[in-house]
């Protein structure tokens, strides 16, 4: 059976207090926690692209790509964001896309947040 390994990265600090894990490998599964935007005073383009940046940080860092992501999980605080979003989902998956749940929520951890992004992906599985 494979072991639970942590991957991290100094550029995606892990939370104070041990409190979770960003990323944890099993095998060739990657499992991340969602991604809040270092910045929350930004736009939701900006802070969607500063998620999807930690993102990729956390997979390469483990060996992977991001054609490797197979599911995201989105949490926005207004459907208004939805195309800002888009567009910069579009940045980073520009074949195939993910699978995704997209849901609304009033509000997030970090006062300010205005996205969450939570990744699945299979090191060496993407196109």
């Amino acid at each position: 059976m494979d072991k639970i390994t942590k991957v991290s990265v100094t550029t995606v600090p892990e939370p104070q207090g041990n409190i979770y894990s960003n990323c944890l490998k099993v095998g060739p599964q990657l499992i991340l926690s969602g991604m809040i935007a270092d910045d929350t005073s930004g736009d939701a383009y900006e802070q969607s692209m500063n998620c999807f940046y930690k993102i990729k940080e956390l997979v390469e860092a483990a060996g992977g790509r991001m054609e490797d992501v197979a599911k995201l999980n989105i949490y926005l605080t207004d459907m208004e964001n939805r195309p800002a979003f888009g567009k910069a989902r579009g940045k980073y998956f520009s074949r195939r896309m993910p699978c995704s749940t997209l849901v609304a929520i009033t509000a997030l951890a970090q006062p300010g947040a205005l996205v969450e992004i939570e990744a699945t992906a299979f090191l060496g599985a993407g196109v």
